[in-house]
């Protein structure tokens, strides 16, 4: 993301979802404050749903599944 001022919420959306991690298809975190401040809670979620992604919250994090596979906690 950039340092220069701003950002808006399509350059937040683009730069998460245009990481090589999210195009292949792996794990991303992203701070919920980041995410409500630039984009808000339910639009982020719309995004993902929308992907067929799902994602967990702990702690203040939001960790993003950028795929579509089943998620199982183990322990």
């Amino acid at each position: 993301m950039s340092d220069h001022g701003p950002i808006s919420s399509e350059l937040f959306m683009a730069d998460l979802f245009r990481s090589k991690a999210a195009r292949d298809g792996r794990v991303i975190r992203r701070s919920l404050r980041d995410i409500e401040r630039y984009v808000g809670r339910h639009r982020f979620f719309n995004k993902l749903d929308r992907r067929g992604f799902q994602a967990i919250e702990n702690a203040g994090q939001i960790v993003i599944f950028c795929n579509r596979e089943p998620i199982r906690r183990v322990v």
